[in-house]
């Protein structure tokens, strides 16, 4: 099975419609899958829920769909660095689903794994657990988080062999994993094809059977979410 297309958009042809859910990768602008959230953004689909950790920031990750008015709801843990997303979800033009961030990566990871649901004590006593069911295990009260699953999840990966075995580069790690896994498709940009039985088995973080496309995606530009400096000291 050829999974390596030449592009994004490429990659993407015949799996985007108006309503689909999508699982994006990315911490910040970490592990950012750029080059497919653009051509995401190229072909005019509109009326997106994403599952993501974070929206972006402002015209960079996800943020790009959010200023074009594509993405109609929002689930994720961290929106705090995005004017837009504030501005439209202020407004109720948005949509959102806050859910604390280890509880998120968990759905994704039991929606991959087949699991309809779990309990959790992450959030009892909060909003979080409003409208949710509880049960009481050995004295302590749950809540039960359902299992995400999309239509197609978009990955950031570092390198990859042929067969789409994948591996990330440190945090980049962050999202993607668990993301991947929850797609019916998933789709990985990488910044480097090898030759299968180049990478050491042991050092997969990603089986190939979970990847179904494949693009390089590099080269990259270096994106810094805060630019901290301090002031020089008088001589």
């Amino acid at each position: 099975m050829k999974k390596l297309y030449t592009d994004a958009a490429t990659a993407l042809d015949g799996l985007l419609f108006d309503g689909m859910t999508i699982c994006a990768g990315g911490f910040g602008l970490c592990g950012v899958p750029e080059r497919l959230i653009d051509a995401i953004r190229a072909s005019g689909v509109r009326d997106l829920t994403i599952a993501s950790n974070n929206a972006g920031v402002d015209n960079e990750g996800l943020g790009k769909l959010l200023r074009s008015r594509q993405v109609k709801k929002m689930i994720s843990s961290y929106v705090g660095e995005n004017k837009e997303f504030e501005r439209q979800y202020l407004s109720g033009e948005l949509e959102v689903e806050f859910c604390p961030q280890g509880t998120l990566a968990e759905r994704c990871r039991a929606g991959g794994a087949g699991i309809p649901g779990f309990y959790t004590r992450t959030g009892v006593g909060t909003q979080v657990a409003e409208g949710k069911e509880v049960k009481t295990f050995d004295g302590e009260e749950y809540i039960l988080e359902r299992g995400i699953r999309s239509d197609v999840s978009i990955i950031k990966g570092w390198k990859a062999d042929e067969s789409g075995n994948l591996v990330f580069r440190k945090t980049a790690r962050n999202f993607n994993q668990p993301m991947a896994t929850a797609g019916r498709i998933c789709i990985a940009e990488v910044e480097e094809v090898v030759p299968v039985g180049s990478l050491d088995p042991d050092a997969i973080h990603l089986p190939g059977i979970y990847v179904k496309r494949m693009i390089v995606g590099a080269p990259y530009d270096k994106r810094i979410e805060f630019h901290t400096v301090r002031e020089r000291e008088a001589v």
